[in-house]
């Protein structure tokens, strides 16, 4: 047989069964797998999407929260997942974007071990303070945080997340130095903000909204280029002298790079379909987040320029590689 008619079958071959696995997809339970505590972003944006595929595949859909070293544990648990389409990941930019910038050592290359489904959206934080802090305002913080260099702490969700490098761009920015607490997710470093514990940390703006009005925490800015709608009267950091500056979370969902192509644009169909939906999007907004809905293509050159970028970031701010 003749290598050429050969390669033909074997392709052939190849696209019959990728067909067949996407008629017969899901077959069993999918899993999320969350790489921080319940109750942050990348916990609120999966569990929508796991609510999303149950619906629409019929299949029950369970997200595995994994937190601990930045992010990078439960990640690296679905770059080795069999690229089945059954283990997805709840992305987030720590462990994808950032953690290679920061880190000696990487147990995954997320450009070649991760295929990228679906931008889900962007989220600003609100940089807050315990209400026992003395500043109202960035400009007071950051005079605050100069006459006691390294004596004001601030959590993260651990080393090369969002709040760990967006807080050293921002510390970088305005010239000052503040000493990193990190935990295992948002949702457990705001409790022991709001008990006096953390006197500065990045909360999501659905999250952070409510506290502040009850004056359980205090905002300073928001780390977006525009002020929320969620806090009108908290201004920018640029608005407050800090140019520059900016930092988003995103969430989206991927899975193990070699997962068969017509299970990526399935799962990508059924988020796709209420991320382009006027109502949702409208819900969405209304709890802080910046929708997406991006494809495979648009999400994996996304995540290479978001590499790229806080790469740059790392390199100003001098972070050196743990």
């Amino acid at each position: 047989m003749k290598i050429q008619t050969l390669a033909g079958l074997v392709l052939a071959l190849l696209g019959y069964a990728a067909a067949a696995t996407a008629q017969t997809y899901p077959g069993k339970v999918i899993r999320i797998i969350v790489p921080f505590a319940a109750g942050g972003p990348t916990d609120t944006h999966s569990r929508w999407a796991g609510q999303q595929l149950t619906a629409a595949l019929g299949q029950q859909v369970i997200v595995d929260n994994r937190g601990g070293a930045g992010g990078v544990i439960g990640t690296e648990a679905v770059a080795k997942s069999a690229a089945d389409g059954y283990t997805l990941l709840g992305g987030n930019p720590g462990p994808l974007t950032i953690a290679p910038s920061v880190r000696q050592q990487m147990p995954y290359d997320t450009l070649r071990d991760f295929a990228p489904i679906t931008l889900i959206a962007r989220s600003p934080s609100c940089m807050c303070v315990h209400p026992s802090v003395p500043a109202k305002g960035l400009r007071e913080f950051i005079a605050l945080a100069k006459s006691q260099p390294g004596k004001i702490n601030y959590a993260t969700p651990g080393m090369g997340t969002v709040g760990h490098l967006g807080t050293e761009f921002f510390s970088t920015l305005a010239g000052i130095k503040m000493t990193m607490v990190p935990y295992k997710g948002a949702a457990l470093y705001v409790v022991d903000m709001m008990a006096g514990n953390i006197d500065f940390a990045y909360v999501q703006i659905a999250q952070s909204a409510p506290l502040i009005s009850a004056g359980k925490l205090r905002a300073l800015g928001v780390t977006a280029t525009a002020r929320s709608p969620l806090l009108p009267d908290v201004p920018t950091a640029e608005e407050q002298g800090v140019k520059g500056f900016s930092s988003y979370n995103w969430n989206g969902i991927l899975a193990p790079a070699g997962t068969p192509r017509p299970v990526i644009d399935r799962i990508h169909a059924v988020l796709s379909k209420p991320l382009h939906d006027p109502e949702t999007r409208k819900q969405l907004e209304r709890q802080g987040f910046e929708v997406a809905g991006e494809g495979p293509a648009e999400f994996t050159a996304f995540i290479k320029t978001e590499t790229e970028r806080w790469a740059r970031v790392a390199r100003a701010a001098g972070i050196p590689r743990q």
